[in-house]
């Protein structure tokens, strides 16, 4: 039976871009299934016990900054430490994420996309256009997925989300859990690697 990894994370974080495609070749060279489950992040910090951005020390904002920078160089992409359209909603992407999923469509390269255009190319995923623009250049049904993600379905889904989240003890954002066993923070994509190799070689 191939492994099963429920991916928790939002369409505007930063460590979600700086280790979503490092995380998806991680998972296909496992042969593992990924569950995307995009959340509503201020539920996800109110039960850890993290706080948005703005209220943080001083210290910690300008650490986070650099720690951006670092992975970003790490990882080879381009990154804007301070973006126009941070902080901006994100829910219509990740709503398109779950809706992407339910018709059956992989949405790693469309979250690539959300995650790029607000990181490296200052652009505003709140915007319907730029979603739009992301969903058609991928040559999705653009009209069907937006009005898809505007559905009562599509935000009752991400609330459950949020909710598996909170219930799954899940830290903020990216979160991987194999087995319910969480590897939390784009800097753990080598540490899942690893118990995914280990538990493949002892079956």
């Amino acid at each position: 039976m191939s492994p099963k990894i429920d991916y928790y994370f939002t369409c505007i974080s930063p460590f979600t871009y700086l280790g979503h495609r490092v995380f998806l070749e991680t998972a296909r060279k496992a042969g593992a299934e990924v569950n995307f489950k995009p959340v509503k992040l201020a539920k996800v910090f109110a039960n850890s016990g993290a706080k948005p951005v703005p209220e943080r020390p001083v210290c910690r904002q300008e650490y986070r900054l650099l720690e951006i920078e670092r992975w970003a160089r790490k990882r080879d992409l381009k990154v804007n430490l301070k973006p126009a359209h941070f902080p901006t909603d994100p829910g219509l992407a990740d709503r398109c994420v779950i809706a992407l999923q339910q018709a059956g469509e992989n949405p790693g390269e469309f979250v690539q996309q959300a995650l790029a255009a607000c990181w490296a190319e200052e652009k505003n995923i709140a915007d319907e256009g730029v979603i739009r623009g992301i969903l058609n250049s991928l040559e999705l049904d653009a009209d069907a997925l937006i009005e898809a993600a505007g559905s009562s379905a599509m935000a009752d889904q991400y609330d459950v989300n949020s909710e598996e989240a909170v219930s799954q003890g899940v830290l903020g954002a990216p979160a991987y859990l194999l087995n319910g066993e969480q590897f939390w923070g784009q800097d753990r994509v080598e540490l899942l690697a690893e118990t995914l190799e280990s538990e493949s070689g002892a079956k």
